[in-house]
């Protein structure tokens, strides 16, 4: 059976409703837009969406700022352009994001009259220390609770996390992800932390008072996060920004992991990871050669960029040759020694 499709037509609200300076967020340039957008262009940039999007699953989604925490009126404004495209059938539904500490009864009402159904939370970290090193300006209760009114009411709820902020470890970014998979969100997005032009994270790593974490880095903690999530059935929609031209590393991020493939890395290293348990467990080490039957779809991950899997595991456990055959009815993977 064909999966049908699913895009997501953005619409950048650039830091509005947002009263805090996160000392990382710098929302003209991560969102590619520095000017708020009229009626006009709104439906200018859905219209332009929907004339590729065929037969698509198809949503509106609000991002940039936080958009519970414009008025109501400047909400209704935005919700009412995108729900008449629902009420056009043109449009299945619409989605956002917004801080946790910006959700009440009132607003969950309003979102649910014009067709939210996914609010995607900037949770960032479930640690008292980073939350307070990075200006958040609210606490983890205020993050359970909102997680809780919007499932209670039938939402689909997102969890957003970044990784690598001031006083972030990794031990702390897997306690983060062992306590957001006890929100039960349906969808998970993980950020490793950049350093953006004109942000207060920029003075501090200036001034020699934080440094980044290295893609090396960043690629092992989160495929330790990404493994915590599949095996708990949690969907990771995107893990890394998205490459735009102030998005990369000749436009404004100053410093920290950007990689342009940053989510193929990740699950490259966790099948790397689990193929060395694999191997481990079953006692394949020492052997001339091992077989990998794996997915069509897995060979780039079993493999890894340039070979790196296959010479990682050649080496670690002393087998001359590995072979790579696919095989359809296999989930990812399987390993057979010879």
């Amino acid at each position: 059976m064909q999966i049908k499709k699913h895009i997501i037509i953005p619409i950048f609200v650039p830091h509005k409703g947002c009263p805090f300076d996160c000392i990382f967020c710098n929302q003209k340039i991560i969102s590619g837009q520095t000017n708020e957008a009229s009626e006009k262009d709104i439906r200018s940039t859905i219209e332009s969406h929907l004339e590729t999007s065929g037969n698509a699953f198809t949503e509106i989604g609000f991002y940039g700022g936080s958009f519970t925490g414009i008025s109501l009126s400047e909400q209704e404004w935005y919700l009412k352009i995108g729900y008449s495209y629902i009420k056009s059938g043109k449009v299945n539904q619409i989605r956002l994001s917004t801080r946790p500490d910006y959700i009440n009864s009132e607003i969950l009402d309003l979102l649910e009259s014009y067709g939210v159904r996914t609010i995607e939370l900037g949770v960032q970290s479930l640690d008292y220390h980073v939350l307070k090193c990075t200006n958040r300006g609210h606490d983890i209760e205020a993050v359970i609770n909102a997680a809780k009114m919007i499932k209670d009411r039938g939402f689909s709820l997102g969890i957003q996390t970044m990784i690598g902020l001031p006083g972030d470890t990794g031990v702390k970014a897997v306690a983060t992800a062992r306590k957001v998979v006890e929100l039960a969100p349906d969808i998970v997005r993980i950020y490793p932390t950049l350093v953006i032009e004109n942000t207060y994270l920029q003075k501090m790593y200036n001034e020699g008072r934080y440094q980044p974490l290295t893609v090396e880095e960043a690629v092992d903690i989160s495929a330790e996060l990404l493994d915590i999530y599949e095996r708990n059935n949690i969907n990771v929609i995107r893990i890394g920004l998205q490459p735009t031209d102030n998005i990369s590393e000749s436009g404004e991020v100053v410093t920290g992991p950007f990689h342009p493939a940053f989510r193929q890395l990740v699950e490259s290293r966790l099948t790397l990871n689990r193929i060395k348990q694999y191997i481990i467990n079953n006692k394949l080490d020492n052997l001339s050669e091992i077989i990998i039957h794996c997915n069509p779809r897995y060979i780039s991950n079993v493999i890894g960029q340039k070979r790196v899997n296959i010479n990682a595991i050649k080496k670690e456990f002393n087998i001359i040759n590995i072979r790579i055959m696919e095989k359809l009815n296999v989930e990812k993977f399987e390993i057979i020694g010879t």
